[in-house]
């Protein structure tokens, strides 16, 4: 049994005012799982993307106001979404503290692709 302290896992700047945590990846370990925590500053979050795989969504702290294709709600700890595999969404902190999300996907290894032509696609593979 292998024993993850995610204390010592890394913060990674995604995009500005946009810190992650990996918790779980193939990098620990994970085989049909990728879990991380995303910190982010207010008015930011995550662009509309989509993953190939189910994500869940979930606001540990703060208010993030979060969009599923046409469909946009506000939503604070302890209240989640599933984004079916495909599905368009992104988030971002609409409050005035540091927004925490976890998300989990149903993969070990992070990929989405952004609307946004600015913003590169990202895959995360560890290293």
């Amino acid at each position: 049994m292998k024993v993850l302290v995610h204390d010592d896992q890394p913060l990674e700047q995604w995009r500005e005012g946009v810190m992650t945590r990996m918790r779980v990846s193939a990098l620990a370990g994970g085989r049909q799982l990728c879990i991380f925590e995303q910190f982010c500053e207010p008015g930011l979050g995550a662009p509309t993307h989509s993953h190939a795989v189910e994500e869940v969504l979930e606001v540990l702290a703060g208010t993030a106001e979060v969009w599923l294709g046409e469909e946009k709600a506000a939503m604070q700890a302890n209240q989640s979404v599933v984004v079916p595999a495909g599905a368009r969404h992104g988030f971002r902190n609409i409050g005035q503290d540091i927004l925490h999300m976890r998300a989990t996907l149903a993969a070990p290894i992070f990929e989405a692709a952004y609307d946004d032509g600015r913003e590169a696609p990202r895959r995360w593979v560890p290293a």
